[in-house]
């Protein structure tokens, strides 16, 4: 049953809205779907019984404000699953000790609660704290520190802490935890670093590892060698495009294609725990 339509906006597959359904336990989805069928539903929270509305208000306005809105399909199990940032069975949890985290760059990162209705979220401080400390999401601390831990188990603590508390939400919070936890889209530091031993351990170039994963190119006369800007991209080496920085994500089965094919490793080798 639809409780409240929370936002409207036109797609390519036409006008679509943003409902909260009645889920189990008195606890509520927030599902992005088409107007006149009500088909193509995505799911984008999950909000537990005791979570006022304005946490889905928080969570839409997130989602109309990205540059991305995409989301994984809306399933019938959901229907009948805990909430986001509730496990199926009490799993220890560290408690909550606000932290503040500092990158190679000096960026410091802290949860704070900001906004209203208020919500905590992450916040960038910029090095020298030359300027007011900017809201950021979960993915770009860890992004910034390569590195899934602390912040994962910080921001777990976290929901966990204030999930009841009616002074301030951590919907947002837990939807992006989630995302990440279920992304095929994971760091490639450890892979990068293997990359980079093979180079100088077992001397093999770059231009040999990337033809070994089938990424080859041909000069004029069909001379043939690797792509080693392709490799350099996915690993992190080399910016995406000028003026970028070098991307530390790279999809799951390109991260287990070069360790297999390219440097000869399981992919949980070089794969970020």
């Amino acid at each position: 049953m639809t409780m409240t339509a929370t936002a409207r906006y036109l797609a390519a597959d036409g006008e679509r809205e943003l409902v909260l359904l009645r889920a189990a336990a008195g606890s509520r989805l927030l599902v992005d779907r088409r107007v006149g069928d009500r088909g193509g539903a995505r799911l984008l929270a999950h909000l537990s019984g005791d979570e006022p509305d304005s946490n889905a208000t928080l969570v839409a306005r997130q989602f109309m404000a990205g540059d991305s809105r995409a989301a994984r399909p809306l399933r019938d199990s959901d229907f009948r699953a805990r909430p986001d940032g509730i496990a199926a069975a009490p799993a220890p949890t560290r408690p909550y000790v606000p932290t503040v985290l500092t990158d190679r760059a000096g960026r410091r990162y802290a949860l704070r609660s900001s906004g209203t209705p208020r919500e905590l979220r992450w916040h960038r401080e910029p090095a020298g704290r030359a300027a007011a400390a900017q809201p950021t999401s979960v993915r770009a601390v860890i992004a910034a520190l390569e590195d899934y831990e602390p912040v994962c188990s910080l921001t777990r603590a976290a929901v966990e802490r204030f999930r009841d508390e009616r002074t301030v939400s951590v919907a947002a919070l837990a939807v992006e935890l989630r995302r990440i936890e279920r992304s095929p889209i994971i760091l490639n530091r450890r892979l990068r670093e293997a990359v980079l031993a093979a180079v100088v351990e077992q001397h093999r170039s770059l231009s040999a590892i990337a033809m070994a994963c089938g990424r080859v190119k041909h000069d004029r006369r069909g001379n043939g060698s690797g792509e080693t800007s392709w490799l350099a991209r996915r690993v992190g080496l080399l910016p995406a495009g000028s003026g970028a920085r070098p991307n530390p994500w790279v999809h799951s089965d390109t991260l287990a294609l070069i360790a297999r094919d390219g440097l000869g490793l399981a992919p949980r080798e070089v794969e970020l725990p």
